[in-house]
């Protein structure tokens, strides 16, 4: 029976806690779309390294439907004993305790752990997170546990300045540090970690582990609502850009809540007061009329609505790009010609598995008159996304460029504090600000569109929609279509709002 995995390791390396409530209340442990797509991109990433040295051997082994880890240890013993100079998934047990190597390779007269992140490295930036060390610490000890010589340790990491050129390179693709060094010092601590696991597991009693700085970190954890069950609602953890360690020293000062908050002389930001203030005592909508038309005055006719929706992939499919970069596949556009007319939607969206840019960018020179006022929200995005086209098409950079040149940004009023309630809760995204305006308005609601909800899902269900079968493709299309277009019609609604309380 094995009670003991490296995941839970490095848990247990976080926070205490964290390996408890993984063995004893799993089902509290929540994870985001963001952390579900991190671990997509892992395995993603994972399978294309395991080619990273020629040939190799892969143990996964499955039984009814999950992992079968003593076939895997088995047959990692026989690899072994066979030669086999690389195998993947090379599984180890010891007195309960399990790991997985995602690259073991024969090296001289022992054996070098190759441990693949997903995360990018630069070539002139190594910095090695210390998790990623206690880790294969971990890996090494049980390795060693097991009989086997360990010769290296190697992280092996995304190249983020590796430049697609159409023909994917591995051995471009991937940095490997050897991080022998930083082991040799981690591993001094894996035997005294182990005996306060055993220890700590045996209890079904809850360790005392409290909020802390290292809960900021996200890795390996899930459980932050059973941590901060215990909180109000709003709490300090809710205030708007404040440092993660500020929010800790407020808390352990007893500072929590919004009421003891309002009481601390030490805060000082405004946007901070109003957002206690307003969440404390329902005061309605507070507005800075004046500053508002200031901003309205920097907006001209034709007026124009953009917003991208953008994939990330992490192995580069694009000629030119490199991994993780941002890739824009749809935008819709909203536009009103002149003050008082019609309000018009243009939209586009590429075919699933081809190059988005070329055909996007066209497009938008398109629909998008040069030297004309174009509203986004949170405008650095979609100014580096134009810039980004311009630069892969120099043809059409004049154009792209007069469209990032003349652009404003609808957040402005927004994080600077001239409109603010509490139902904004201190966020300014657009999914809090347009629901704060329009409460209950149906046709605004993100949750009554189908298939996709919100960034994430669009840029998970793009890539897929070429596998599909064509009425699979036409909804999902279709989906995507409504869902960017209700993101510039929010962006319309917004800006017809702060037109309304500036003109009263």
């Amino acid at each position: 029976m094995f009670y003991f995995s490296k995941s839970k390791y490095c848990g247990l390396w976080q926070c205490p806690k964290i390996a408890w409530l993984m063995k004893y209340k799993p089902e509290e442990r929540v994870l985001d779309d963001s952390a579900i797509s991190r671990m997509k991109t892992g395995n993603e990433v994972g399978d294309l390294a395991m080619g990273l040295f020629g040939d190799y051997v892969e143990v996964t082994s499955y039984k009814e439907d999950k992992l079968d880890l003593r076939e895997m240890v088995a047959k990692t013993r026989r690899e072994m004993e066979k030669g086999t100079s690389v195998i993947c998934e090379a599984s180890f047990s010891y007195e309960g305790m399990y790991c997985a190597v995602d690259i073991l390779k024969k090296e001289g007269d022992g054996w070098s752990i190759y441990e693949v992140k997903s995360s990018a490295m630069h070539q002139n930036q190594r910095e090695v997170k210390p998790v990623y060390i206690a880790d294969m610490a971990y890996q090494k000890y049980i390795l060693e546990q097991c009989g086997v010589r360990v010769t290296g340790t190697y992280l092996v990491c995304i190249n983020g300045d590796y430049l697609f050129d159409g023909v994917l390179d591995l051995q471009q693709l991937f940095i490997t540090t050897d991080v022998s060094e930083l082991i040799g010092i981690e591993e001094k601590n894996v035997a005294d970690n182990l005996a306060m696991a055993q220890n700590l597991l045996a209890s079904e009693q809850e360790p005392p582990a409290d909020l802390s700085e290292r809960c900021q970190d996200p890795y390996l954890c899930g459980f932050w609502g059973y941590c901060t069950r215990h909180l109000p609602s709003p709490s300090v953890f809710d205030l708007y850009r404040m440092p993660f360690k500020k929010k800790i020293e407020y808390y352990q000062k007893g500072e929590s809540s919004f009421q003891a908050l309002q009481g601390s002389h030490s805060l000082k930001s405004e946007k901070q007061l109003r957002q206690i203030e307003y969440a404390l005592q329902d005061k309605g909508t507070y507005v800075e009329k004046e500053k508002i038309r200031e901003f309205l005055k920097t907006l001209s006719y034709p007026l124009y609505f953009l917003d991208f929706e953008t994939m990330q992939p992490v192995i580069p499919i694009c000629i030119g790009t490199r991994p993780y970069a941002q890739i824009p596949f749809q935008y819709s556009l909203h536009y009103v010609e002149k003050e008082g007319g019609e309000l018009k939607h243009k939209e586009f969206l590429a075919e699933s598995g081809t190059d988005p840019r070329r055909a996007l960018a066209e497009q938008l020179c398109e629909d998008i008159p040069a030297n004309v006022c174009v509203l986004a929200y949170n405008m650095k995005f979609e100014r580096g996304r134009i810039q980004e086209l311009a630069e892969a098409f120099p043809d059409l950079a004049t154009h792209l460029l007069s469209i990032r040149d003349r652009m404003k940004d609808l957040l402005v009023p927004f994080q600077s504090g001239f409109y603010y309630n509490r139902a904004m809760g201190g966020s300014f995204s657009i999914k809090s600000v347009l629901p704060a305006m329009f409460p209950g308005d149906p046709s605004l609601d993100y949750h009554h569109l189908e298939g996709v909800h919100n960034g994430s899902e669009a840029m998970d269900i793009f890539p897929q929609i070429q596998h599909m079968c064509p009425e699979e493709q036409r909804k999902a299309r279709q989906n995507l279509l409504k869902y960017c277009e209700l993101d510039t019609y929010a962006m319309v609604k917004i800006w017809e709002e702060l037109r309304s309380v500036a003109a009263e």
